[in-house]
């Protein structure tokens, strides 16, 4: 398994292993570090892909759902 592949697997875990969850989340996490966002792990915007600092902050429990449209994730 390569390292994208188990930190992949380790941000599926953080949302339940619900991958919808992870791709909305995903999607936010990205559409906030092109505005400018700083990355939340010692990675470089301009060098490594949003994805992938996205999927490392999420695997790492630095971006976390809490709930979804007012109602607690459990």
């Amino acid at each position: 398994m390569t390292r994208i592949e188990e930190v992949a697997a380790r941000a599926l875990e953080k949302v339940n292993n619900n991958r919808y969850i992870l791709s909305n989340l995903l999607f936010a996490r990205v559409k906030e570090l092109s505005l400018g966002a700083e990355p939340l792990v010692p990675k470089d915007v301009k060098k490594d892909k949003l994805t992938d600092i996205a999927m490392l902050e999420i695997a790492e429990g630095k971006i976390i759902l809490e709930k979804i449209e007012g109602k607690p994730l459990s």
